[in-house]
């Protein structure tokens, strides 16, 4: 028998109770193979995954990506109408400073997850082994959708930015020409489509491109944050070449029609968009080395470098801006573009735009490997319509190539809401952020409320300070969500192409998948797969199993177990193990 050939010929190999997991096979279980495991892949096995990724990331490429996603200047730009727009430099100084503490909270939350289960499934895999049982598939459902509407709408937004800073720039050079919303959407096609070719190329081809992508990020963050105060034209215009401290910090222009508190909350969008990235190693953690340490270091590294240099870009644009109004409302239409033009000579304006293009390409390519990740993770589950071709990998590149193309035909889908006005398109930066951190956080919550002492921490662990953290974490997501959904303006002036849709775009996808979930797949979804077969010490006689059921479907009995009789005793199998 197969079964047994794989038992007798394999090497030594750990228990599930051995491992610093916490995972839906118990812990006297032994995953069988055929040959000897790395550490690495033998906390996979423990997990319930078989190796089927080259771990080719190291903990810096690893960073690499995920601050590539980040994207700390192209995400500036990109969300500066909603920093600047709803609470003027207070919002971009104070709120960047108050939604980084409590966003450094969820990243710590998340490593200390990720180093428990460090699977490409994620945020998905842990809300499923977590939940209290009979839970876990609907929560891993919740989550899953979550976290893959976060992740598909992330490169379709990215390259729609850069698109519109591409024409911008030759706006800039050229006053007679008036970008379309077509030159915009054939732009995005084409940078969508070089991204998915870029990231269906081998593991140590996309981990060299990320390294250089990411490099030249870090590199022309420091130029920018050099070159705007040393080469304002503020002086020549008649202000002082700073704005006085007061007013940056005290005096707050109010975009919307709420109270100036809330303003400021609403400035957070543009922090909260721009910090979304920072679970791309969590997604990684199959092709990562020395996963359950690395990976959650390369997250907490990721937040925390993201959310200092940004804070960094923010006073340097707060302190220099002019005339707010002019900046919003700038014929232009990218608000970055307008500001760079009324603070710096033409030519430096220009260069600074071609620094934040180069690194938007970088943070767009960033998002479409994480997000193909996940794809590829959802669909090995069964989560999609013709889940069998999307979790392919692709026999000679090694990587999920069906997923990326998968993705990448989502998201040219999307970005046809460019032709319904400035507003729709704007939509998916708001669902890419809310998403993301309803995502993040289902799971945090789970092990902060309910899983007492059934989490089994890994290697990096917030030790005493994991529930206090994953607390505050949970409380700032439940504020931050209604907020992120509020529109600008109220009363008469609430126009229809001035509406938040966010709660529209966001809730009705994840409404349509909860009534699947009631209709149809509560029948059949039992959460993560786990396919790697194991070994159960203790009983007698012997048995192999063979899982095709679920990760923390709290119920034995959803589970489709193959059993077949074996001639070992657990002495042998020990020896083994």
């Amino acid at each position: 028998m197969s079964e047994v050939r794989k038992l007798s010929a394999g090497g030594h190999h750990k228990v599930v109770g051995e491992e610093p997991v916490t995972s839906d096979l118990s812990g006297n279980e032994v995953p069988i193979f055929d040959r000897e495991l790395t550490a690495d892949e033998e906390v996979l096995a423990a997990l319930g995954y078989k190796p089927e990724f080259r771990r080719e990331f190291s903990l810096w490429t690893t960073f690499c990506v995920s601050f590539a996603v980040l994207g700390l200047l192209p995400s500036f730009a990109s969300t500066l109408y909603f920093g600047m727009g709803f609470a003027g430099t207070p919002g971009m100084v104070w709120g960047w400073l108050i939604a980084m503490i409590f966003i450094q909270c969820v990243a710590m939350s998340m490593a200390e997850l990720c180093s428990s289960m460090p699977t490409s499934g994620g945020l998905y895999y842990a809300s499923a082994v977590l939940a209290p049982p009979g839970y876990g598939p609907f929560a891993s459902w919740l989550t899953g959708w979550s976290n893959w509407l976060a992740q598909v709408t992330g490169a379709p937004s990215v390259d729609y930015a850069l698109a519109a800073m591409v024409l911008a720039a030759a706006s800039i050079n050229n006053p007679s020409y008036t970008p379309q919303p077509w030159h915009t959407f054939l732009l995005t096609m084409l940078v969508m489509i070089s991204h998915a070719c870029i990231s269906s190329m081998p593991t140590k081809w996309i981990a060299r491109f990320n390294s250089v992508g990411s490099t030249f990020n870090i590199i022309a963050l420091f130029v920018v944050i050099i070159i705007i105060p040393t080469g304002t034209t503020r002086v020549e215009q008649g202000y002082p070449k700073f704005t006085p401290s007061k007013e940056v910090w005290g005096n707050i222009y109010n975009g919307t029609s709420f109270p100036a508190g809330v303003a400021i909350l609403m400035s957070f969008v543009s922090v909260i968009w721009t910090m979304s990235g920072y679970d791309a190693p969590f997604h990684l953690s199959e092709e990562c080395a020395n996963a359950n340490i690395a990976a959650p270091r390369a997250i907490v590294l990721t937040s925390a470098t993201g959310g200092l240099f940004g804070w960094f870009l923010q006073l340097v644009v707060a302190y220099t801006v002019i005339d707010i109004p002019s900046v919003i409302t700038s014929d232009i239409g990218q608000p970055w573009a307008a500001y760079l033009l009324q603070v710096v000579p033409k030519r430096t304006a220009t260069a600074v735009l071609a620094l934040t293009i180069i690194c938007g390409y970088s943070m767009g390519q960033g998002c479409m490997v994480a997000a193909s990740r996940v794809t590829y993770a959802y669909a090995r589950d069964g989560c999609f319509p013709g889940s069998s071709i999307w979790k392919r990998v692709n026999r000679h590149t090694q990587t999920p190539v069906n997923a990326v193309w998968f993705n990448t035909t989502i998201g040219i889908c999307l970005t046809l809401l460019v032709f319904a006005g400035p507003v729709a398109i704007g939509a998916i930066f708001s669902i890419a952020a809310l998403a993301a951190f309803v995502a993040f956080t289902i799971p945090i919550f789970i092990r902060v409320f309910l899983v007492g002492n059934r989490f089994r921490p890994g290697p990096w662990n917030l030790g005493r300070w994991g529930i206090p953290i994953g607390a505050m974490a949970c409380l700032f997501v439940a504020l931050m969500v209604p907020i992120l959904c509020l529109p600008s303006l109220t009363g008469s002036a609430l126009e229809p192409s001035l509406m938040n849709w966010t709660c529209v775009v966001y809730g009705g996808p994840m409404t349509g998948a909860t009534i699947w979930w009631i209709v149809s797949a509560r029948k059949w979804f039992k959460g993560p797969k786990v396919n790697n077969e194991h070994y159960m010490i203790g009983r007698g006689p012997n048995v192999l199993e063979t899982r095709e059921g679920s990760a923390g479907s709290g119920d034995s009995s959803s589970e489709s177990i193959t059993r077949e009789k074996t001639t070992f005793d657990d002495k042998k199998v020990a020896n083994m193990a």
